[in-house]
């Protein structure tokens, strides 16, 4: 497994009526933090389209705990639980200032060919990048 933090503080517009995050923008902030996470070992999401590979979203599960609210900096933990074959499965835990868990949620991906969307191996240089990865983390 590989782990990340990514920070982040709530932007006014993506905010609510009630005044807390709408639950739509959980999504664009995990995004944002799964591909950081793959940034910090070396692995643009630019470089794995540039090799023909997309990697669509198959699925989403959240679990909204508590509430935040605009300006409120907040962090997610991002692990890479797994990826075998032409899937990868990313879990998300979302963290307030107070170190509270406010929200969980996990997404699976697969690996998609750019021009003919059918399912194909993840790009050999983002397999290699992930196995040191998780090397250096044991």
């Amino acid at each position: 497994m590989i782990t990340y933090d990514y920070h982040f503080r709530v932007a006014y517009p993506d905010t609510d009526q009630m005044g807390t995050m709408h639950h739509a923008n959980y999504t664009k902030y995990y995004e944002l933090a799964r591909w950081e996470l793959l940034r910090s070992i070396g692995v643009s999401y630019k470089s794995v389209e540039d090799a023909g590979v997309m990697c669509p979203v198959t699925k989403m599960n959240f679990k909204f705990i508590k509430p935040t609210r605009y300006d409120e900096l907040l962090t997610v933990k991002t692990t890479l639980r797994e990826i075998k074959g032409v899937r990868m499965v990313f879990d998300y835990k979302l963290y307030n200032e107070q170190n509270e868990l406010i929200n969980r949620a996990e997404t699976e991906l697969v690996f998609v060919g750019r021009d003919n969307w059918k399912l194909c191996e993840p790009p050999a240089f983002l397999m290699s990048k992930i196995e040191k990865a998780m090397k250096d983390d044991e």
